[in-house]
Formats: C-alpha cells, sequence, structure tokens
C-alpha cells in the first residue's frame, strides 16, 4: 500500500507499505529494522522547539520521538534500525541572508538527533538546490531519491 507524507507528518508500518513524499527544506528520516522489517518515515519542517504541550511532528524533535515510540510499540529496538536521511534544499538559492537556510539547519537538526540517540546514519542525500521526490519501501529498506533542481527564472 502506498502512503504519502505531507509536511508535519510521520508514519510506522510494515512491509506492506511503501512511503512517498516530496521534500524541499523539509527533511525526511527513515529508519529501518531489517530483521523485521519494519519501518518509519518522517517530514518535518522545522529543526526543533522547546519542550512542552502535545509532540508537534512538524518538528524534528518531536518527529523522531514520535517515530521511536511508534517503532518501540511494534517491537522494535531502534538503536537496530538502519536510517537515511533527506532533504534540505535550498528553494531559494538566490536569496542572500544572515542566518543559514532553514534545510541546512533541518539537516544539521536531523544528523544531531540520530547521533543522540546511538543510531547510525546509513545514507544520506542532503541540501542542493531544488526539491527531491522521496520513495521508502518497507519491505527492501530500499529509499529511492530523485533530486530536481530549481531553475530561476
Amino acid at each position: 500500500m502506498d502512503v504519502f507524507l505531507q509536511p508535519g507528518d510521520f508514519f510506522v508500518g510494515d512491509a506492506r507499505f511503501r512511503l512517498r513524499t516530496l521534500l524541499g527544506s523539509c527533511v525526511s528520516i527513515t529508519l529501518w529494522h531489517p530483521r523485521s522489517r519494519i519501518g518509519a518515515m518522517s517530514h518535518f519542517l522545522l529543526p526543533g522547539r522547546g519542550k512542552g504541550g502535545a509532540p508537534d511532528a512538524r518538528y524534528g524533535n518531536d518527529a523522531l520521538d514520535l517515530m521511536l515510540a511508534g517503532l518501540r510499540a511494534q517491537g522494535v529496538a531502534p538503536a537496530e534500525c538502519q536510517a537515511k536521511v533527506f532533504g534540505g534544499g535550498n528553494m531559494f538559492p538566490g536569496r542572500r541572508s544572515p542566518q543559514r537556510a532553514i534545510g541546512m539547519q533541518n539537516g544539521e537538526e536531523a544528523c544531531a538527533l540520530l547521533a543522540g540517540h546511538a543510531i547510525e546514519v546509513q545514507s544520506a542525500c542532503l541540501y542542493g538546490v531544488g526539491h527531491r521526490q522521496i520513495i521508502f519501501d518497507i519491505a527492501s529498506g530500499d529509499v529511492w531519491a530523485r533530486q530536481f533542481e530549481k531553475v530561476e527564472q
């Protein structure tokens, strides 16, 4: 079954599912447990927020916490998962800003969050210009990423 993740979504499921999303400056983390063929994927917009309130998957720190809780509920130890990270594209390459681009912040936060949970990043396709199409096949653990460069007009 195909599931399309919108910004702020996350999903945890088994080998029956293939997950898809489109990313600009947002980032997706995929987690896959090879023995049980259970996986999770996020699509977050912002790196993090402070504590308090209900978890919100629009933020990287909350999205990962929600994914890890979902995996644990399926009997999966997150440290046994393979992680892959995608996105963080610069959607406005011609703009100069004193701050780092939000895509860069999202990508750095994703890697830092995974390191904080001792989950090794197996591969990453981060940054660059434009958006990406992501497909994650939970049955195999394969993730395909196709980048579309933004053309300035």
